[in-house]
């Protein structure tokens, strides 16, 4: 969708408190990554054997045959997908793909990718699902331009895991006066490009120029990291990203002294697993097994071990978002 111009805050939890609570192994730094679609890695779980797996039958056929779910992701946007200090692919979307591969009985295994190509490497079948903190949307679900409003594509079918509003950061001690999106009339925002952020800024953007407050600046870049990049060097006054990003940034990059949230999280929506269209019988095994690891206590000890739990859903649903 094109998110509404009125910001909405999600749920209240201090903002220190917050960020205290993404308090993850490791005070890792985060890195860029590039289309590096050759770039494989099976995450933090092992291929369980089919035959032990209680939801192996619902698979499509030739993917069991395969064993192996092949998952595009942009992995650079700690704590949901990174590459931890050995390279290793980990976060809370490998961790929840462990789980699901257990259910399933196949690996699922990470292919790195730009955020921007992931539906596109999905309709050329270069990847059976994307995951990676994708936002479920009503464009996304029609294959609908969210600047034009014009059909590009034929959208894809989502199977709904968590929930994340949108949060500003600045660098720490710099928050430019900036405590709520109408704050940042006059302003130079750094953002992934193609993400909800993205949308949010556009809006945003849009809102100053009717308002005649100043104009919104919006510099986008391929991934997060290049953002904060932008920033820290002065060339941009604040970012916007998913909350669980933002907060992990302002907890981990420089040991905690570079960043600091300013405001609220607002627009709080699901994120989802991104199926083809054509695609239903993976879709629907893929929602069984969001709602066993649910229904077992797998997926809340991932979101508990991330920080993350606030963000945690009790059901899994297919096209939730709005």
């Amino acid at each position: 969708m094109t998110a509404s111009s009125t910001r909405r805050p999600t749920a209240a939890t201090s903002r220190t408190a917050a960020v205290g609570a993404i308090a993850v192994a490791g005070a890792l730094l985060l890195t860029g990554c590039g289309d590096q679609t050759k770039d494989k890695d099976k995450g933090s779980g092992e291929s369980q054997s089919a035959s032990k797996a209680p939801l192996a039958d619902k698979l499509p056929q030739q993917i069991r045959d395969k064993g192996v779910i092949k998952v595009g992701s942009d992995i650079a946007y700690a704590p949901v997908e990174f590459k931890d200090d050995a390279g290793k692919t980990v976060g809370i979307d490998p961790d929840i793909a462990a789980a699901l591969g257990k259910q399933l009985g196949v690996t699922f295994e990470f292919q790195n990718g730009t955020f921007d190509t992931l539906i596109g490497g999905l309709a050329a079948k270069r990847y059976d699902i994307a995951m990676s903190a994708m936002t479920d949307t009503k464009d996304r679900q029609e294959g609908v331009d969210a600047d034009t409003g014009k059909k590009v594509g034929a959208g894809v079918d989502f199977v709904d895991y968590f929930t994340a509003g949108v949060s500003l950061y600045t660098n720490k001690g710099d928050d430019q006066g900036i405590k709520t999106w109408d704050d940042l009339c006059g302003k130079t925002m750094a953002v992934q490009r193609n993400t909800f952020s993205h949308d949010l800024a556009k809006d945003q953007a849009a809102k100053c120029k009717k308002d005649g407050k100043g104009t919104l600046k919006i510099e986008d870049f391929g991934t997060n990291p290049e953002a904060e990049t932008r920033m820290r060097s002065k060339g941009a006054d604040v970012v916007s990203a998913d909350f669980p990003i933002a907060a992990y940034s302002v907890k981990n990059a420089g040991g905690g002294k570079y960043f600091e949230i300013v405001g609220d999280q607002v627009e709080a929506g699901p994120y989802g697993i991104a199926v083809a269209k054509d695609n239903t019988r993976l879709r629907d095994a893929l929602k069984a097994a969001v709602q066993a690891i649910i229904d077992n206590g797998e997926y809340q000890k991932i979101v508990e071990k991330w920080g993350v739990a606030d963000g945690a859903v009790t059901e899994a649903k297919i096209n939730g978002g709005s």
